[in-house]
């Protein structure tokens, strides 16, 4: 799930905490809302420290090792 899925999952876990007004029996949509709201935060948190964990620029590669010996033989 990517940035995108979890902004989602924040605004419908906010329609469903501060806009709905239905009662259902058995289920309280207003911490339904909140669960999905908290899941979306977790989310985006992950999705971002991973992000920022892939933009950290690897170390440059090392000189190539030569054999001497090696290129002595193929001259």
């Amino acid at each position: 799930m990517g940035v995108g899925g979890c902004i989602v999952l924040l605004a419908v876990g906010a329609v469903l905490t501060f806009a709905v007004d239905w009662h259902m029996s058995g289920i309280n949509l207003h911490l339904v809302g909140v669960i999905l709201m908290i899941v979306g935060f977790i989310g985006i948190a992950t999705y971002v420290s991973i992000l920022k964990r892939r933009r950290t620029q690897p170390p440059p590669p090392a000189a190539p090792v030569v054999d001497v010996e090696e290129t002595r033989r193929y001259q």
